[in-house]
């Protein structure tokens, strides 16, 4: 007879919320309120379709007219709709019990294994929320919102408070609000070098947050590096909507065994259908293969995007800069 399994121990009802929380307090881009998960957009990845439309109001505008005794009658202006577009994808991993059987030596294996499969898609939710972003602002439509100074002369292509400030400024009187950035450790290792990292501990006994001029900072590998140009992203709160989705049909955890092989091998399949919108960047479907989900290089292909929201409201700024200068 078999020893302890992994559906001995694994409840799939139990484990898969367990999950989706455990990732959402692990990743420092929910943490930091750059991306919001809420129950609105659970329910629009729930649902048993490929994409989303979310008609939108524009703003009013124009200027007030004069009121002048007998004069010309007001001219009646309009308020346009439109719509924002959003795509669920879905992605699925599975592990065997050698690549947890460390883990089941734990105390409290499911605890154990929860969280390394937690960490596992909060390390995947970053890959496609930076394979996203190189799709949105290679669009024409973002180019409003690119701080690019990695062209300039000497030291004026390299990161500096002052072409920092230039960046956010491109949000004009919102830039306030900016509040999280995400970068390559190089860049954040330039900044500390400089002292210009502040680290606060947390009350809790937390991992300490660091931030830069007040905005806390995410470091990811991950973030663009082309040649000797970094690139980083200065968001603002809420810039990315999340939605954890579990539609009909949907079976996001389940475990197999196969007792043919060897002296029988356990698996652990996770699965996940998610949203993960840049908010005002509407989803075009105009490059994709596949009709259930597009890739992770499909969300990074600038055809399948386009700003609909006005450039202050988007609430993301990219900054392609250098960290040393080239005085060739």
């Amino acid at each position: 007879m078999a020893g302890t399994t992994l559906s001995d121990v694994i409840v799939p009802e139990v484990f898969t919320p367990y999950v989706v929380q455990r990732t959402l307090a692990l990743s420092a881009l929910v943490q930091s309120g750059i991306i919001e998960n809420n129950g609105q957009f659970n329910q629009f990845a729930s649902m048993a379709a490929q994409t989303i439309n979310m008609p939108f109001w524009g703003d009013l505008s124009g200027d007030a007219e004069n009121i002048t005794e007998g004069g010309a009658p007001l001219t009646a202006e309009k308020i346009a709709a439109s719509k924002d577009v959003a795509v669920i994808f879905r992605r699925a991993k599975m592990w065997s019990s050698t690549d947890l059987s460390a883990a089941l030596s734990g105390d409290k294996p499911v605890d154990i294994i929860a969280n390394l499969v937690a960490a596992y898609w909060t390390r995947e939710l970053q890959k496609e929320l930076l394979s996203v972003l190189s799709g949105v602002f290679d669009d024409s439509s973002m180019s409003g919102l690119v701080a690019d100074i990695s062209g300039d002369d000497g030291a004026a292509a390299v990161w500096s408070g002052g072409a920092f400030i230039d960046a956010c400024q491109l949000l004009g009187d919102l830039k306030d609000q900016l509040s999280g950035i995400l970068m390559h450790s190089a860049t954040e290792t330039l900044l500390e070098k400089q002292d210009l990292i502040e680290t606060v501990r947390t009350s809790e006994g937390g991992a300490p947050i660091k931030t830069y001029m007040g905005k806390r900072v995410i470091i990811d590998d991950g973030a663009p590096v082309a040649g000797d140009v970094y690139t980083s992203y200065i968001f603002g709160p809420n810039a990315v909507a999340l939605g954890n989705g579990n539609p009909v049909g949907f079976v996001p955890t389940e475990t197999h065994r196969e007792p043919k092989l060897g002296s029988g091998v356990d698996y652990l399949i996770n699965r996940k259908t998610m949203i993960l919108h840049p908010r005002g960047i509407k989803w075009n479907s105009a490059a994709v293969a596949d009709a259930e989900s597009p890739t992770r290089a499909e969300l990074g292909d600038d055809a399948n995007w386009t700003r609909v929201y006005d450039e202050k409201a988007i609430r993301v700024v990219q900054f392609k800069h250098l960290l040393v200068a080239d005085d060739a």
